[in-house]
């Protein structure tokens, strides 16, 4: 989608939002704020797993600071 549809579509989700009761507002604001650490949440479980199977796998090296400048400067 272009960047005007997106506009578009956000102005109209916008002004459907404002056109309900101030209580409903809030309460939308709430169940969107619920849903985001939701997905924050299964985002983050998802990282973790991938980071403890790469570091079974023997995919994750350990150092200090310093070794990893010095790879990077390598």
């Amino acid at each position: 989608m272009n960047a005007q549809v997106m506009s578009s579509r956000f102005q109209t989700v916008i002004e459907t939002v404002e056109s309900l009761p101030p209580d409903d507002q809030l309460l939308l604001i709430e169940i969107i704020r619920q849903r985001l650490i939701q997905y924050r949440r299964a985002e983050l479980i998802t990282e973790v797993a991938e980071a403890r199977q790469s570091y079974l796998q023997g995919d994750v090296q350990r150092g200090t600071v310093d070794d990893l400048l010095k790879e990077l400067v390598e």
